[in-house]
């Protein structure tokens, strides 16, 4: 199986790779993780086969199973999802220290995420609230993770959005090389976005995340999943679930991020069914979830 992620200094290709290696070993599957472009890439490489699993956010895989957004009147139905793992929190950052407060990014040159990931549509909707179009009030670029960090260190850009589990190896690189700084997100527009989305949730980025930045950072975050393809079999994806959920305390050990793993929240989405094999292990473990 062909485990899509996101570009290479994220969160989704570093855990990919860890889950991967950890199933190959442990529940003897043949699982290959490749970085990519990331939520909306992921849901179209599955479509066409060339995937199957993925890292989402929820809000898109939920665009492309409805067909709404991005993917209106196009929806994507040949995917379910494996589990809910963790929250992924926007990040703005920016090596200009007059940026503080989205407002300050009209006019900029700002990074919103590589095309077809889910941080553009992050960007546009957090833009949106503060008054400010993506495409016009902006000078856009579109880049991963490590290219906005790149951009920023050579003042290519002035800011840029990442939306991923904080710490953030480009982040944590930028930070440790040059001067960064995190662009929070105020009260009334946190509100107006959580109300507006069902998908964003009240989010804070702790002070000593990254070098230099020593406040806490007030934003929002997305929950992140896996998605399998319906054509995967109920026992490779019931492998690959217990593989994650039976090893987690040694997964633990690899990467701080699986602290945040939990059976509860990985049965917890609603919008996407889950798929049979999936099930058959939350059903094991006192949770029953929606299938198709």
């Amino acid at each position: 199986m062909r485990f899509v992620t996101g570009g290479e200094t994220g969160t989704y290709y570093a855990l990919g790779t860890i889950m991967a290696q950890n199933a190959n070993a442990k529940a003897g599957l043949d699982i290959t993780a490749v970085s990519s472009g990331g939520s909306q890439a992921n849901v179209l490489e599955i479509e066409d086969g060339t995937a199957q699993l993925g890292f989402c956010q929820i809000d898109v895989a939920t665009y492309a199973f409805e067909g709404t957004n991005v993917f209106d009147g196009m929806p994507v139905s040949v995917f379910s999802t494996v589990a809910c793992l963790y929250e992924e929190q926007v990040q703005i950052v920016t090596c200009d220290e007059n940026i503080k407060s989205v407002a300050d990014l009209k006019g900029k040159n700002v990074s919103i995420g590589a095309a077809g990931s889910g941080v553009y549509f992050n960007a546009v909707d957090i833009l949106g609230a503060y008054g400010i179009d993506a495409e016009k009030d902006i000078s856009p670029t579109y880049q991963s993770f490590g290219d906005s960090a790149e951009s920023l260190k050579d003042g290519k850009i002035d800011a840029a959005f990442v939306v991923a589990g904080a710490p953030t190896t480009a982040i944590t690189d930028l930070s440790t090389t040059k001067q960064a700084y995190l662009v929070a997100l105020d009260a009334e527009h946190t509100a107006e976005l959580v109300k507006i989305s069902p998908y964003y949730n009240e989010a804070v980025i702790k002070g000593g995340t990254y070098a230099g930045i020593d406040e806490d950072i007030a934003t929002l975050s997305v929950s992140s999943v896996i998605l399998a393809a319906d054509t995967c079999s109920e026992d490779d994806v019931y492998a690959f679930t217990a593989s994650i959920f039976d090893n987690l305390e040694e997964l633990k050990a690899s990467n701080a991020k699986f602290e945040e793993f939990n059976i509860e929240k990985a049965a917890s989405i609603k919008t996407v069914p889950y798929h049979a094999g999936a099930a058959k292990y939350f059903t094991e473990k006192g949770f029953e979830v929606a299938t198709k």
